[in-house]
């Protein structure tokens, strides 16, 4: 094996996605909107709350796993997604930012090869 090939293909650097910045900015307002609008002690806002936290969670997730499974990245970025569309069916003020991450993670997914 030659000292140039990688057995581990480049990863991680989540925080420069497109779609990882966004679903902060999903997040953030997630939290400043359920402090300002809903009962803190409501379930809808744990449910939003924690919704929003999975679809960036999981988009880091997927793109640290990246260089060992192409599957385990690809299931992630699906993850985020359904936690992202189960966010955008909770509350539509911010529908156009979450539709426009929605449509970056379609993008990646794909693009992205599958190995199965």
């Amino acid at each position: 094996m030659s000292d140039n090939t990688n057995i581990i293909t480049p990863h991680g650097g989540y925080r420069n996605l497109k779609s990882y910045q966004m679903s902060e900015i999903v997040y953030d307002a997630t939290v400043k909107f359920c402090d300002r609008f809903i009962d803190k002690r409501s379930r809808t806002t744990d449910q939003m709350i924690q919704a929003a936290r999975s679809g960036k969670q999981n988009i880091a997730e997927g793109s640290m796993a990246s260089g060992t499974s192409k599957k385990t990245e690809l299931k992630l970025v699906g993850v985020a997604r359904a936690s992202l569309e189960e966010l955008l069916l909770d509350y539509p003020m911010l529908k156009k930012i979450i539709l426009r991450l929605l449509q970056i993670l379609l993008f990646v997914s794909f693009i992205k090869p599958t190995i199965f």
